[in-house]
């Protein structure tokens, strides 16, 4: 199907993407639309045969656990309420730990990279298949941006997704913008990964913006789309044309103008780029040293079902990164300690901002000191039971430690809690018990991952 040029629908900007001349398709969050009902804005452009398609964040297909029944459900319910041609999703994992580990479930808040290994491709196909099997239109799945790398991957991001398409039969949505992250900050040459992967697969193409700094690339969806990320445009366009290419930017959102000056970028981009090249299909391009099929006995063919024990073992290795990431356990043997540490950072900076968002009257009721507080906060206390469970928690953490200083703050942050969390704010035996519950997390996630990682495969498996 094409699609043409699109951009990122978001209600911050529904009058402006209304008004944009020449934008052919809309792409929304599949989490902030409502099961039954579309906001105003979206059904408008829907009347006027706007394309709508549904952007899921929160699957966690490259988890080490299957995708739940409910989130596929509403996914797919957002596919049917729109009308969408195909539905889309992120090769990242989100939350770890929980009965495969025995430790506490955790929530990253954020989209994390999964090890490029044959044990966490083998469940990543594995639970593809079962969001296939869910949903009523074709999947397709976004390359994501990383601030960390796993040590001994044994596949590089083209051979990766190459073998996701192989055994699945899945569409590609490449983000152009994270190709690029990724070369500056674990150094993968966006050509090469452009070589290796199956560009006939491809659905659409994302093209976002980002910030350099101290040498680390952070894709913030809120800054203009830079001369880098259009130059990695340029080489997928000499390979493929795409069926679509889409404008995202999800903060500090800029006036109609700017954002009709990106779309008009991508246009000339598009234009101006080479004849589409007579590359050779991506399967004979890709060296595929590492295919294990016919290399041994007891080697599976593509498309069955993960190695015994390949589930546990991702579990625990991707436990051990996100606990260290939001509970402050150790960094896991053969991480960068500072890239962790600015993963570590920007996690909580996005949970920040979000809780600011669920929860606007925290910012006004402490100020300048809203963010410090949060952050704090946050350092030891990972995620869970959502982001409006978190702004309760923040403010019950608060209140129980005497804080904000400032009484009338104190007395409207009490104010704020009591009105929904409970008649009367926490008193000495509610700190007690949360005191007792943070301390168990930390406790149960550093038990449950103290020592050697369980041992790998014929040398493959995830550590």
């Amino acid at each position: 199907m094409k699609l043409g040029i699109g951009i990122g629908w978001r209600p911050e900007i529904a009058d402006a993407v209304e008004a944009l001349p020449g934008v052919d398709w809309v792409e929304a969050v599949a989490e902030n639309i409502c099961a039954d009902h579309l906001p105003e804005p979206l059904a408008r452009l829907r009347e006027r045969g706007v394309t709508v398609v549904p952007h899921g964040v929160s699957l966690g297909l490259g988890g080490a656990g299957r995708p739940g029944a409910d989130r596929l459900a509403d996914l797919a319910a957002r596919a049917t309420l729109l009308g969408a041609p195909l539905v889309t999703e992120h090769i990242a994992f989100v939350r770890a730990g929980g009965p495969l580990t025995a430790s506490p479930g955790l929530e990253a808040g954020h989209l994390l990279p999964v090890p490029r290994t044959w044990d966490a491709l083998d469940v990543l196909c594995e639970n593809v298949r079962v969001a296939q099997d869910s949903l009523p239109v074709p999947l397709a799945l976004e390359n994501i941006a990383a601030l960390i790398a796993w040590p001994d991957e044994e596949l590089t991001e083209g051979q990766f997704l190459a073998e996701l398409v192989e055994r699945t039969g899945v569409r590609l949505l490449i983000d152009v913008a994270n190709l690029h992250t990724n070369h500056v900050n674990r150094g993968e040459d966006p050509a090469t990964a452009l070589d290796e992967l199956p560009v006939e697969a491809i659905a659409y193409v994302h093209v976002a913006g980002g910030v350099e700094k101290d040498g680390v690339w952070h894709d913030t969806h809120a800054h203009p789309v830079t001369r880098p990320v259009l130059d990695v445009l340029t080489e997928l366009r000499a390979r493929v044309d795409p069926p679509g290419v889409l404008l995202e930017r999800d903060d500090a959102f800029p006036p109609a103008g700017e954002l009709a000056g990106e779309l008009t970028a991508i246009r000339e981009t598009l234009a101006a780029a080479a004849p589409v090249a007579a590359f050779p299909p991506a399967a004979s391009r890709s060296a595929r040293s590492g295919t294990r099929t016919g290399e041994g006995p007891g080697e599976r063919a593509p498309g069955t079902r993960p190695a015994p024990g390949a589930r546990e073992r991702v579990a625990v290795a991707q436990t051990a990164v996100l606990s260290s990431l939001v509970a402050g356990t150790p960094v896991p043997e053969g991480f960068d300690h500072r890239r962790m540490a600015v993963q570590s950072r920007a996690l909580a900076a996005k949970r920040a901002d979000v809780v600011a968002k669920v929860a606007p009257e925290l910012p006004l009721i402490l100020g300048d000191g809203y963010r410090t507080a949060y952050l704090g906060y946050a350092r030891t206390r990972p995620l869970s039971g959502g982001y409006r469970r978190d702004a309760l928690d923040f403010a019950e953490h608060l209140l129980i430690a005497g804080l904000p200083a400032d009484d009338d703050a104190r007395r409207g942050l009490t104010r704020w809690w009591q009105d929904r969390a409970a008649p009367r704010p926490p008193r000495r035996g509610a700190r007690l018990v949360r005191a007792a519950r943070d301390m168990r997390v930390v406790r149960a996630a550093r038990t449950a991952l103290s020592g050697t990682l369980p041992g790998t495969r014929s040398g493959r498996g995830t550590r």
